[in-house]
């Protein structure tokens, strides 16, 4: 497992990774500032004489034959067949109904999109209680998927454009099974 984070406040010295190692995180998540009442319980936690202690929660043995069971959530032939046309719309935007967003974008979804799409939709659908994939399991994990996965071009900058917006279109005109 590896996590990184990105802080685009402090870059002074350091630069963004290129694009073909930013293809090999499998999500980009967005975390915004907590709310009101989330950041009061930050500080609860955080200011008081006892700080919290972290424990394991999940033995090592039981997270591999978790990884075990998402591999076995049902992945239906349409469902698989909704994730090509979105991570081929990324690519060949013209081809399904968006000829607007082919300038936007400089590069679509590699076929690592594809793959962790598959893989994240399972594992959603997993924690949602179910053994098979739904085109919600897509649409919802998609953006984290796909988000650094879209590179805006110089024209979509320009424009104001982000990979979000052009996804959102995405999932908006691609036909759900």
């Amino acid at each position: 497992l590896v996590m990184a984070t990105q802080n685009p406040i402090e870059q002074e010295g350091t630069y963004p990774l290129p694009e073909a190692q930013v293809d090999r995180f499998m999500l980009k998540i967005n975390i915004s500032y907590p709310t009101k009442e989330e950041e009061y319980r930050i500080v609860e936690r955080m200011s008081g004489l006892e700080l919290p202690v972290a424990g394991p929660v999940i033995s090592p043995e039981d997270i591999l034959r978790g990884r075990e069971v998402v591999r076995e959530v049902y992945l239906d032939e349409k469902v698989k067949n909704y994730i090509l046309d979105i991570i081929f719309a990324t690519r060949e935007p013209g081809n399904y109904n968006m000829p607007e967003l082919k300038d936007l974008m400089a590069y679509g979804a590699s076929p690592r999109g594809s793959l962790y799409l598959a893989l994240a939709a399972k594992a959603l659908a997993f924690v949602r209680g179910r053994g098979y994939v739904t085109p919600d399991d897509i649409k919802t994990i998609g953006p984290d998927v796909l988000r650094h996965r879209i590179i805006v071009s110089y024209e979509g900058q320009a424009e104001g454009k982000t990979s979000d917006e052009i996804l959102k279109k995405i999932f908006e005109t691609v036909e759900v099974p």
